[in-house]
């Protein structure tokens, strides 16, 4: 993970806000992720919790970053309500009442990220079929309406050719504010996606999306998934978005084990052509996401530059696959 701007620093009042009737025996800065504050806190009890700041609200920040921590909580609120392993919501201000721009506080899960696990070619299967499951009824949550909640993001929409347009809408506008490189004109990455916008009119029921289910925000623990974290840029929307971050700079379509097990759970898992593009445009979203952010969170331009190098093929390759 490229280093970015400073991590916030909280006042110990403001600490103590957070916390409420919490007493801490330890507090532990945790060096992770380029864009939220955390810190595993220690109570008097034994628990561990994670308490989770986000950048000061007069930084620079993406549209749909803007009052972020509300989707998550509703994620983390959603997920769990279907039985899956999630963080729960300890304490949260979503409206910026004890401090700007909101806190979370969940309980701590135990276990490792997949990213840093060591699981063998043995045990992949079965965990590929047990997260399909997770994922399969995360998917069975409906939502209101489509969209991200955040605050940033304005109303939900109605439909979710209207809201993926916003959300497409919306990072080329932060693209174009914060003159982000990019490897094609801005034009250009617009024209393909309005060209293919009557594909989006096939989704019909605005599901739970993660949709930044990386293994890194996958937590494995005594050989099973102890956990889904991260949920922060959850919206309301196509339940295929999920498979774009699920099979990251490859193909879901390679991952018959968690095919498998999202059918086995129910999840519907016909892959067309029709699918094919759809899942084209949300890859291409969320690599522009990843572009894009690197500006305003002030990556090291080394570390951007490199960022770029191996970006910029894989977003021009999921733009082909639709323009």
């Amino acid at each position: 993970m490229p280093h970015s701007q400073p991590k916030r620093d909280l006042t110990p009042e403001q600490f103590a806000a957070v916390l409420g009737d919490m007493r801490p025996t330890s507090v532990v800065p945790v060096d992770a992720g380029s864009y939220n504050t955390l810190h595993i806190v220690t109570l008097t009890d034994g628990t561990r919790v994670v308490v989770k700041v986000p950048p000061d609200p007069a930084l620079p920040c993406l549209r749909y970053e803007r009052g972020i921590l509300r989707g998550e909580a509703d994620f983390y609120r959603h997920a769990a309500a279907v039985g899956v392993p999630v963080p729960d919501v300890v304490r949260a201000d979503l409206d910026h009442g004890t401090l700007p721009g909101g806190y979370l506080v969940m309980s701590e899960i135990p276990g490792v990220s997949w990213d840093r696990a060591e699981v063998t070619t043995e045990e992949r299967p079965a965990l590929r079929r047990e997260l399909a499951a997770h994922v399969a009824a995360l998917h069975t949550v409906t939502g209101p309406a489509y969209g991200y909640p955040g605050e940033g993001s304005g109303p939900l929409a109605a439909s979710w050719r209207e809201a993926f347009t916003a959300m497409i809408a919306a990072i080329l506008a932060d693209a174009a504010d914060h003159a982000a490189p990019l490897p094609l004109p801005l034009d250009e990455i617009r024209a393909a996606f309005d060209g293919n916008a009557s594909l989006l009119d096939a989704v019909t029921r605005p599901a739970l999306v993660h949709f930044d289910l990386w293994d890194g925000n996958i937590l494995v623990h005594d050989g099973g998934i102890a956990g889904l974290i991260d949920g922060e840029r959850m919206f309301w929307g196509d339940p295929l978005a999920d498979f774009a971050s699920l099979a990251l700079f490859g193909d879901i379509e390679d991952d018959a084990d968690f095919l498998a097990g999202y059918a086995e759970a129910g999840g519907a898992v016909r892959i067309g052509p029709g699918e094919r593009r759809r899942l084209a445009l949300y890859r291409a979203y969320l690599y522009l996401l990843i572009l894009v952010e690197s500006v305003p969170r002030g990556y090291p331009e080394a570390d951007a530059e490199g960022m770029r190098e191996f970006m910029n093929p894989h977003l021009v390759k999921a733009l082909d696959a639709f323009r």
